[in-house]
């Protein structure tokens, strides 16, 4: 198996959204984007794979000096290895894809955020920096396309955030932050037993605005030249934002369902958004 059919093994493999965009970029592109995405998913998956933080700490401090390989020409993995001659095309630097793994070691140490603040720092490294990451395969011309992308990674995230609230849960993770929790009267020991109530609603309300309130944000920071060539985060924001209106209209259930949208829809999501740009 090529470096190239591994990264699109692991992309389709995780079901995500992130697939239906990436079938309309030219071949380069799309080759590109999903050896980041790949990245993503392995280095998430050194954490949420492993069941001892000690043995997380050491694949994340791997996935370390495997960049240090990338960066010195000599990767191992078949995904840096793929991922290694987008690097100078796409202006892919060390940093930013140090601050993936950065993100994810949050979660060995931090299941809960006191403010949004904390969470939105947070967001950045986990959803932001890879939005940046992908603008840049994507190709723009204007900086302030950076900034929307930026904006656009941390309202994925703060979906991802709403719909898994239970599954989190169950991972004694809480995302919400704990002044809000306050505020609207909803005990951590509530979200931690998947008691909802009408509170717990009001809450997830107003998370649900704020997340709106980003990919509108968002949307309106995306100069009009970039527009085309960042489609492909149209289409996400288009599918992410449909499933955070079903997670609405479903009453917030969060507590014990996963709203999902069926591959058909997102397909069709997809080629609408394509075909009105």
């Amino acid at each position: 198996m090529s470096p190239d059919e591994y990264c699109r093994e692991k992309a389709a493999a995780s079901g995500s959204s992130f697939y239906y965009a990436f079938m309309f970029l030219p071949p380069e592109r799309r080759r590109a984007i999903t050896a980041l995405y790949a990245f993503c998913r392995e280095v998430d998956d050194a954490v949420d794979e492993a069941r001892d933080p000690g043995v997380a700490r050491a694949r994340l401090a791997w996935w370390r000096s495997e960049l240090a390989n990338l960066f010195a020409g000599r990767p191992q993995h078949p995904v840096t290895r793929a991922l290694a001659p987008a690097l100078a095309p796409f202006g892919i630097g060390p940093e930013r894809l140090a601050e993936v793994i950065a993100g994810m070691e949050m979660d060995l140490v931090q299941t809960r955020y006191p403010d949004f603040a904390a969470l939105e720092r947070y967001c950045y490294h986990v959803a932001g920096s890879v939005g940046m990451l992908a603008a840049g395969i994507f190709g723009y011309r204007n900086p302030r396309t950076l900034d929307y992308a930026r904006r656009l990674g941390t309202a994925f995230q703060l979906t991802n955030i709403i719909r898994d609230v239970g599954e989190d849960a169950r991972r004694n993770r809480i995302y919400l932050p704990m002044d809000e929790l306050a505020a609207f009267g909803v005990a951590a020991a509530d979200i931690l037993a998947a008691r909802a109530s009408d509170a717990f609603r009001r809450l997830m309300e107003f998370q649900y605005r704020r997340a709106v309130q980003f990919y509108d944000e968002a949307l309106a920071l995306l100069p009009a030249e970039d527009r085309r060539a960042q489609l492909p985060g149209l289409i996400m924001a288009r599918i992410y934002r449909t499933l955070l209106e079903e997670i609405e209209r479903d009453g917030f259930r969060v507590l014990t369902h996963r709203t999902a949208l069926t591959p058909l829809r997102k397909f069709w999501l997809a080629c609408a958004t394509w075909a009105r740009a």
